[in-house]
Parts: structure tokens; C-alpha cells; sequence
């Protein structure tokens, strides 16, 4: 056995607005002994960053960046023409673009992890990222696995190459997995695991025992995830208005930016705001740092995400982690996650009555909000705490590379 595994920890764009997971899986890699180096195929984003960790990252983030036209020419005379070709014949063009924007970047990667020793390179992605890998691979038979986090349709083309030729693979849900099966089939690695995202239940867990709302006090939502139209924050703010008709003191905090720095969907959503005469009940906070996520999560009565598709939902587990009544949508794989009316409250998406109905019933009733206090932060120390996927990439890993 190898005396210290270093692995190539690779994150498209990192770090991101959302990536708080991959910088606990991280740490929790090195408690286990693992040195990591995170790499990133592009730069930060830009206005979008409001993480006490993210300069650390950006520190210690080995960027790939534009490739050299050196690594270019020499990737090209090692690909792996044939196989490629079958793929642009079912990809067309844009698997034709995608090998010739990552061929210059596969090449720096295999020179990289060869020069610092990297013995395995994990890719929290089925873009570009994966063809990467899979290309360096091929090129100098560097070992990679990659991570599914989502619907395969919107990782882009050649997803039978990237898969064909990772040591393993994981996914996070067993919905995604029988979709993945039925797709690729004999594509896939012998080895695949479902392993969701986690959380660090250390850090988000209640400091005091939950506390169900007073009929004197307002009732305190909280919400987090970025200004999209798919999130249906539009959804819960109409919902807020109906609370609001039926005499509840609302008051609900978004925490969250849109994908251009608040110059996109926020306008719309501030807009709507005003149209539904909500300025003194809901506020947008913006892109904020994951302590003060924290902060408001144990401020909060119920957490409330009105997505409309969601894969698993990193928000939802670190609500329910502290203690808070979580209500979560019945869509995608978050039902995985949240067992309906025992660890959470699950409703149809897109569904502002029903919504409003659920809020209203958990503020009227302390007995079940305790009770969801309870079991949702039992359910998350069981099954969807961080270090759970650490131990399986560290182990994997170097049992692979050994």
C-alpha cells in the first residue's frame, strides 16, 4: 500500500457560488490521510464568491487555464481517433468542438499530475471536466473516476467515453443510477456507488433544542439557493402572500445570487416583490458566506426550497442537519433525502397553495415541528453526513491505484 495517496481533486470553475460540499469533502479527505490537490479547469467566477474560505481555495487550486499550443499539438498526436470518431458520429459537432477544446488541457493535466505525483484524479463532473480525465487518460493512462450530480442530459455530448474508461463512478441518487443504467448500460465502470452529497454535521447542528414559533412572535422562513427560476422562489414568495392574506406574520430571508451578480433574476424577483406588496416580509440577502447561512438557518422557524427539480438538495440536508422543519418539493431526487411528514414535508412543485398550506400547518402545530426538528437531523447524521463520501473516494481510490 502506497504510505500517502495523492489524488487530483478536479472542480469545473471552483470555487463556485454552491461549492461549500466540495471544500468539506475535501478536508475530510486529509483527515484520512489523503494529500489532495484541487484543480480547476477555469478560473473563478467573478462577483459570485462570498465564502470565508473561498481565497483559501483559490490558493491552493491548481488552474489549468488556457492550454498551450505545445500541449495542444502533442495531445492531438495521442488521441484515440477510432473511438472518437464513433462519438462525433453520435455527437456531431459539439463532440468535434468539445475534443478540440479539451485535448490541449488533457495533455497539461497528464504533464501536471505527473510532476506532482498525483496518482488519481477525481472529477466532480460529467462536462468537459470528464472528457479531460478521460483523454489524459488515454494519453498517458492517468486514473480518473468522475461523480454524477445531476440529470445526465445537461452535462453536454461523448458520455459513453467519459464513462467507459473511469476506474469508478458515483452518483447520488438510485433515481439518477436506474436512469444511468438504462442509458449507458455496458458503458458504465464495473464499479459504481450511489453516494450522495453531505454535510459536516459537526458544524451545522442545533446549538439549543428547537424552538416551534409563538403566536406573538412572526413566523421566520428561510430559504437558500441561487436566483433561478427553477429554485421557485417566485413559488414561495407567492405563497408568502397568501400566508400574509390569512393574517400570519410572515417574514422570509433568500439567501442566494443569480448567475450574473445580481444583474439577471433578482431584478425579476425584486419586481415581483413589489407587485405582490411583500417589501416588509421578504428580503434578498444575496451571496453569503456559509457561517452566516448557518446563522440564519438556527434563526429560522422552517426552511423552506420550492425547487422545481432538484437532484438531491445540499440546502435541504443542512437545514434539517440543524434542527430546522425542512419542506422540500417532491421532484427530482429530494425524496431520497426527505421522508414525507416524518424527516421533512415534501410538496408538488410549483404549488403556492399548497405550499402556503404546508407552512401554515407546521406554524400552528409545535408538536410536529418538533417532531420534524428531530427526526431530520437524525436522518442527515445517518445517511448524509460529509464524511461519508470522503471515506469512499479515499478508499476507492487507493484500493485503484495500488
Amino acid at each position: 500500500m502506497n504510505e500517502k495517496l495523492k489524488i487530483g481533486y478536479l472542480v469545473p470553475q471552483f470555487p463556485g457560488q454552491t461549492h461549500i460540499f466540495f471544500w468539506r469533502e475535501l478536508q475530510e479527505l486529509e483527515k484520512r490521510g489523503v494529500e489532495v490537490q484541487v484543480i480547476s479547469t477555469r478560473l473563478p467566477p467573478t462577483g459570485l464568491i462570498s465564502h470565508q474560505w473561498s481565497q483559501d481555495a483559490i490558493a491552493r487550486t491548481l488552474y489549468l487555464g488556457r492550454p498551450r499550443l505545445g500541449d495542444f499539438m502533442a495531445g492531438l498526436l495521442r488521441l484515440p481517433y477510432r473511438e472518437l470518431l464513433a462519438e462525433i458520429r453520435s455527437g456531431g459537432m459539439e463532440m468535434a468542438k468539445d475534443i478540440l477544446i479539451c485535448t490541449g488541457a488533457a495533455r497539461h493535466l497528464l504533464r501536471e499530475a505527473r510532476a506532482r505525483e498525483i496518482s488519481h484524479i477525481h472529477a466532480h463532473s460529467c462536462g468537459r471536466a470528464a472528457l479531460v480525465c478521460a483523454l489524459a487518460n488515454h494519453m498517458g493512462g492517468l486514473s480518473y473516476s468522475i461523480t454524477l450530480h445531476g440529470p445526465l442530459q445537461d452535462y453536454g455530448v461523448g458520455q459513453p467515453y467519459k464513462w467507459r474508461h473511469a476506474r469508478y463512478a458515483t452518483i447520488i441518487t438510485q433515481k439518477l443510477l436506474a436512469e444511468m443504467r438504462e442509458t449507458l448500460g455496458p458503458d458504465l465502470p464495473e464499479r459504481v456507488f450511489v453516494q450522495p452529497m453531505g454535510v459536516d454535521t459537526d458544524r451545522f447542528c442545533p446549538l439549543q433544542p428547537y424552538q416551534p414559533p409563538t403566536p406573538q412572535e412572526p413566523l421566520h422562513l428561510f430559504s437558500c439557493g441561487r436566483l433561478n427560476p427553477v429554485k421557485g422562489h417566485q413559488d414561495l414568495m407567492q405563497a408568502v402572500a397568501l400566508l400574509t392574506k390569512q393574517g400570519l406574520n410572515v417574514q422570509l430571508e433568500i439567501a442566494g445570487e443569480d448567475d450574473t451578480g445580481g444583474h439577471g433574476y433578482r431584478q425579476i424577483l425584486e419586481a415581483r416583490i413589489t407587485e405582490l406588496g411583500l417589501q416588509d416580509c421578504v428580503h434578498l440577502l444575496g451571496a453569503i458566506d456559509a457561517d452566516a447561512v448557518l446563522d440564519k438557518l438556527r434563526a429560522a422557524h422552517i426552511f423552506v426550497l420550492a425547487s422545481w427539480a432538484e437532484p438531491l438538495g445540499v440546502a435541504y440536508m443542512e437545514a434539517m442537519a440543524c434542527g430546522i422543519p425542512t419542506i422540500g418539493t417532491d421532484a427530482g431526487g429530494v425524496p431520497e433525502l426527505i421522508e414525507n411528514n416524518s424527516s421533512g414535508v415534501l410538496v408538488p412543485p410549483q404549488n403556492p397553495e399548497k405550499l402556503a398550506e404546508k407552512i401554515a400547518d407546521i406554524a400552528a402545530n409545535p408538536a410536529l415541528a418538533k417532531d420534524l426538528s428531530r427526526k431530520g437531523r437524525k436522518r442527515i447524521e445517518h445517511h448524509f453526513r460529509a464524511s461519508l463520501g470522503a471515506e469512499l473516494l479515499a478508499h476507492e481510490s487507493r484500493i485503484r491505484t495500488e
